[in-house]
Order: structure tokens, then sequence, then C-alpha cells
């Protein structure tokens, strides 16, 4: 079962390196464009890195499943709480993909800033993650 625990972590820590990476590559297409610049490229990174992501996730999510099916009669409610949390993780996973969709019709009319701010959100719902597995404080 460590073995799935260890996937499970490096899988996730992949999809985590994705989704803060994510929201930078859309700063630097919205300062790209109100540049002039050739913002091409961003577009392919993001295309990718997205694709990378969404593989992590699905891999994180099985061993995560999986390691539930082993260990959820012993867990307590931080593992509800955990899961809750993941859900808003999927739901920021989407609203990247929203982003991309825009991004690649040339239609993201969002301000670096207001991206910025995007780029931040999932630090408020790894954190919980984190302090649910580690501390379980309940």
């Amino acid at each position: 079962m460590l073995w799935y625990k260890m996937l499970h972590i490096l899988t996730m820590t992949s999809w985590m390196a994705g989704i803060f990476y994510l929201p930078r590559i859309y700063v630097h297409y919205v300062e790209g464009v109100a540049a002039g610049e050739d913002i091409r490229r961003l577009q392919i990174m993001a295309r990718k890195l997205f694709g990378f992501m969404t593989v992590m996730a699905v891999l994180t999510l099985g061993f995560g499943m999986w390691l539930w099916m082993a260990y959820w009669r012993g867990a307590g409610a931080w593992l509800h709480a955990k899961l809750l949390f993941v859900l808003l993780l999927i739901g920021y996973h989407i609203w990247c993909y929203v982003y991309l969709k825009r991004m690649q019709q040339n239609n993201l009319h969002l301000s670096s800033r207001q991206l910025r701010l995007f780029n931040e959100l999932p630090l408020l719902v790894f954190v919980p993650i984190l302090i649910l597995v580690v501390i379980k404080p309940f």
C-alpha cells in the first residue's frame, strides 16, 4: 500500500506544479498581448501543460481512490473534509480549462493583476488539504 501512497504523492505533486504554473502562463500571455508580442508559444505551452496536469490529476484521483478504498473504515472526519477541498481543486482545474479555451481563441480579457490573484487561489485550497492530511485535526 505504501507504493500506492508514494504514487499518489508523486502524481499529486506533479498536478499541483501544473496548477501553480498554468496561471502564470496566462499572466505572461495577457502581458504579451498588451505589449504586442508574439504569444503563440505561450498558447502551445499552456495547452501542453494542461494536458500533462490533467493526466496527473486523473492519476492522483485514481491512486487516491485506491487508498480510500483501503483505509476508509479507519479514517476520521478529516478525510471527508479533505475530499471537499479536493473537489474545490477539481473545480479550479476546470476553471483553468475555461481560461485555456479563451486563450486559444485569443479571447482571454482579464488583467494580469486578476490572473495573479487567480494564481493564488489554489494555495487557499492546498494548504487546508496538507493540514488535514498531516495533522488530522478531527
